[in-house]
């Protein structure tokens, strides 16, 4: 069995600041908001807070170009803030984990600002220049992932610098060892302060090598990884996170088995890019092939399996929301959700929860683009349909798999605004908050948030769900998603409809005329497996028995 962590029976909550909740009325949640809602979060279960950047920052990307690593936005509140933050949620056993964004900064860091003043500057290097090809065009064809080039002419200075993302996000240098020696200098000043680890943002880009046109795993990403634990997190009890969108399982494997010292785990999107066009990407949804996501969830689960460790997640700030994307925003919102929740946290990793996840929050609707505020989505927008897409068919692609679906404020009451400030909010609240929202589950012993409180305190219990090994069931089903989890003679039978339908479903050999307890369930518990099993729509339970070959 892998070496224990405290992480692994811990479930992570994602906080978006700026939707969270809104202290001081100007319609930008704050530091101020999350403290005020740590009773409600310790309720839930959480032992971990994601926290999106609250940094110093222009705001061009909402927060995750940054212009002082040491210093909050005034929008979000003080350094002081932030200490009783880490102090206040330490005190319910919650841990801070920081969002760690050093891909790129803003242009407005003083780092950049140096840099552009001179070709011969001392901090030029931090940042990747090259000279105009011979017409005045950019040095390459290179994109940026927020559409045009990934080059920006720099007047001052007389040359292109580039960019992955907006041209107000230049990214860095990792090959330039006085850059690294600042970043590590500046996660040991947060570690100090008491944070409980990093999650690191577009981690697979930091080892990219230009003008070879590799952007993702580069040559040197994993020795630069190496070196950052040495010279920061390693020696310490914390957690660490790297969103990597380009990993396969192999690569995974070397960012986080324990005995390379790099992270504890990454973000994979496999599972995710699963409902997207091959070629346009998430701007052109394909519908859900359950066959396909359970094959791969389950080389993810296999793959890892002591030798790593998974990051288990239907939805982040970049993604939309899971009851609309994998279950039913409608008629059984309630079943489906609960339905992804146990699907999701009977898996072996660590669970993470984005806000408002827990009450079932849905994707959002509005009616032009106007009322968007998502850079990607906004850039993008203008970009294709100047190129020719249906205006039509690039909000379809924006409905689905828009950002600003997962950034609408979280739903407190059904009070104006869904309780989330008594101002506009920066970003319009979801019309359906009157009728999902905290306080309404709060007072649903039968609600979301309950069955996640369930799920979360299951897994503080048991060993089983933790520790224990996975095997996939039912493979080929076209509806059922069912899986074993076994350790020690015990095992777990995990089995969830994704479909609106009732489904009468013949168990494999392994799961027949079985006597067992039903451990959470969002229809009548069960407490018998029999020849068939007979699942409502969106049903799902977690059935726990013994199983002598378990070990």
């Amino acid at each position: 069995m892998q070496q224990k962590k405290w992480w692994h029976h811990a479930v992570v909550y994602q906080v978006y600041p700026r939707s969270f909740y809104d202290s001081n009325d100007d319609g930008v949640g704050d530091l101020a908001g999350i403290i005020a809602k740590l009773d409600y979060l310790a309720g839930l279960g959480i032992e971990l807070i994601w926290l999106s950047p609250v940094y110093q920052s222009p705001m061009d990307d909402n927060g995750y170009d940054i212009s002082d690593y040491q210093n909050i936005a005034a929008e979000f509140g003080t350094l002081a803030e932030m200490d009783e933050l880490i102090a206040e949620a330490g005190r319910r056993g919650i841990r801070i984990l920081m969002d760690l964004v050093v891909n790129h900064t803003s242009d407005e860091h003083p780092w950049f600002i140096e840099a552009r003043k001179t070709r011969d500057n001392p901090l030029r290097d931090f940042y990747i220049w090259r000279p105009a090809r011979a017409d005045g065009s950019p040095p390459d064809a290179q994109r940026s992932y927020f559409g045009g080039s990934a080059w920006q002419w720099d007047e001052a200075s007389g040359e292109y610098y580039y960019h992955l993302f907006s041209r107000r996000q230049p990214d860095l240098n990792w090959e330039n060892p006085g850059l690294r020696r600042e970043v590590y200098r500046m996660m040991n000043w947060w570690l100090e302060r008491g944070i409980g680890g990093f999650r690191m943002d577009v981690v697979d880009l930091l080892g990219k090598q230009v003008d070879r046109g590799i952007t993702s795993n580069g040559p040197e990403l994993h020795s630069i990884l190496q070196e950052m634990n040495r010279a920061t997190f390693g020696s310490r009890d914390v957690l660490t996170v790297g969103e990597a969108w380009s990993a396969t399982p192999a690569i995974a494997k070397q960012y986080s088995d324990p005995a390379r010292a790099e992270l504890s785990m990454v973000f994979q999107f496999e599972h995710i890019s699963q409902t997207f066009d091959p070629e346009a990407g998430k701007w052109k949804p394909r519908p859900f092939d359950l066959p396909a996501f359970k094959r791969c969830m389950a080389k993810w689960q296999t793959a890892l399996d002591g030798e790593g460790w998974n990051s288990l997640f239907w939805n982040n700030h970049d993604l939309p929301r899971a009851v609309s994307k994998f279950g039913d925003p409608g008629r059984y919102r309630v079943e489906s959700a609960k339905m992804l929740a146990t699907a999701l946290h009977g898996l072996k990793g660590t669970p993470y929860v984005y806000q408002g996840e827990e009450i079932g929050m849905t994707n959002v609707r509005f009616p032009a683009i106007e009322d968007y505020r998502d850079l990607e989505s906004l850039n993008l927008y203008r970009e294709r349909t100047a190129a020719g897409m249906p205006a039509a068919e690039m909000m379809k692609g924006i409905y689905q798999n828009g950002r600003d679906n997962a950034r609408t404020p979280m739903q407190w009451s059904g009070a104006a605004y869904g309780g989330f400030s008594h101002v506009r909010p920066w970003l319009q609240a979801n019309p359906n908050y009157a009728q999902i929202n905290v306080e309404a589950a709060l007072n649903d012993p039968d609600s979301i948030f309950f069955h996640y409180q369930r799920l979360i305190r299951l897994r503080k219990e048991s060993e089983l769900l933790v520790y224990g090994d996975f095997v996939l069931l039912l493979e080929e089903h076209a509806q059922v998603f069912a899986y074993l989890r076994r350790l020690g003679g015990q095992a777990l039978a995990v089995v969830s409809n994704f479909s609106g339908q009732c489904v009468e479903c013949v168990l494999p050999v392994s799961l027949r005329d079985l006597d067992g307890e039903s451990l959470i369930s969002n229809y009548a518990p069960r407490e018998r497996l029999g020849q068939t099993v007979s699942l409502q729509p969106y049903e799902s339970f977690i059935f726990a028995f013994r199983c002598e070959d378990a070990d």
